[in-house]
């Protein structure tokens, strides 16, 4: 097994009081028992609504991050929404000890951004990261405050970031892999889940192990770009000019 941060996620079912309840009622969730994570990027997969970022939230809360994202020093909070998920998860954090940890998501960067401008950081950069496009700032915070031998995890940053953009974070990425880091990822996106020795496990399969080609993004995208005049036309009841 690698020499990851965090090798191993398990998911303490018995101490649950009810799993007819919100999140536990969650197939993904309801099924899970321990995971092994074998590579320094993991990738979790699956479609809207199967729970991947309310699972990736639970464990960024376990490893001592923010909710709503940061480092483990953010205490900011603007509404708790997060569930208690994260009190029945546990990790064997960690087989060698972190730099740094940071949790990044898109839906709250916007107050991460904030909180960074209160704690005057500068931004992790030159300017303010409201200062610049929602996808710039991304990769901004991270090529300024991604450092070696730290734990990032990831949810959904492919939703501020052009394809172009995401070949930037590949890179990245990759660089820090380089430097002893490790990500774990919730993403949408093709182009992220084609990193070289990539762990990608499919959440509509109750995180089974899945090869880039046989998931449901590689295989939808590929369809729809090898003829998307055809499947506009299947899509859109259009009848063929």
């Amino acid at each position: 097994m690698a020499d990851l941060f965090l090798q191993k996620i398990t998911f303490k079912k018995d101490e649950v009081e009810n799993l007819n309840k919100y999140p536990f009622n969650i197939d993904v969730i309801k099924n899970f028992t321990s995971l092994e994570l074998t590579s320094p990027v993991t990738f979790l997969v699956g479609e809207n609504g199967v729970g991947k970022s309310t699972f990736i939230e639970a464990l960024a809360i376990s490893c001592g991050l923010n909710p709503e994202g940061g480092t483990e020093n953010f205490m900011f909070s603007t509404r708790e929404t997060h569930s208690n998920l994260y009190e029945y998860i546990e990790t064997n954090h960690f087989q060698r000890k972190t730099k740094t940890r940071f949790f990044l998501r898109a839906e709250s960067f916007y107050n991460v951004a904030s909180e960074i401008d209160n704690l005057a950081v500068g931004g992790y950069g030159r300017n303010s990261l409201h200062e610049c496009s929602h996808g710039e700032s991304f990769i901004q915070l991270i090529q300024n405050r991604f450092t070696e031998d730290g734990l990032y995890i990831l949810d959904e940053p492919e939703a501020a970031l052009s394809p172009s953009r995401q070949m930037t974070l590949l890179c990245l990425i990759d660089e820090l892999v380089k430097q002893n880091c490790q990500f774990i990822i919730a993403t949408h996106s093709p182009i992220l889940i084609s990193y070289r020795n990539g762990q990608i496990l499919d959440l509509n399969n109750n995180f089974k192990p899945i090869n880039y080609k046989d998931t449901e993004i590689y295989r939808t995208y590929k369809i729809f770009l090898d003829n998307p005049l055809d499947m506009q036309h299947r899509l859109l009841d259009v009848e063929e000019e």
